[in-house]
């Protein structure tokens, strides 16, 4: 499984990995804002993990433009953002799930059991 992870924090994107780490995902690509995300998207990523509020793109662009290919690929939303209207308008735009900062590795790996086929 190839993971692209989009966090403008550097220490937000650790924190993601070594999470992802500790439920066996290795495959993973880092970007530091939406645009690097959309750009390192190629069709072999298998997840997003894209934050919300980023430079350049906000995590809502990542979701249209990779939508927008016609890409079916599974995306959640991690972000501290969780008032109704934004999560309604991220489901709208095509986001699969949604996690909440701050998140234990438990979170995510049930996030994750949901979109992996082992």
């Amino acid at each position: 499984m190839k993971v692209l992870v989009a966090d403008d924090s550097g220490i937000m994107r650790k924190i993601i990995i070594r999470s992802l780490n500790s439920v066996g995902v290795t495959d993973i690509v880092e970007a530091a804002d939406g645009q690097e995300a959309i750009n390192a998207y190629n069709g072999e990523i298998d997840l997003i993990l894209t934050d919300w509020n980023m430079p350049n793109k906000s995590g809502l662009d990542v979701v249209n433009e990779i939508r927008g290919q016609g890409s079916t690929v599974p995306i959640i939303m991690v972000t501290t953002e969780a008032q109704k209207g934004q999560v309604i308008a991220a489901i709208q735009a095509g986001v699969s799930d949604y996690l909440t900062k701050p998140f234990e590795a438990d979170d995510l790996r049930a996030k994750l059991d949901k979109f992996v086929t082992a």
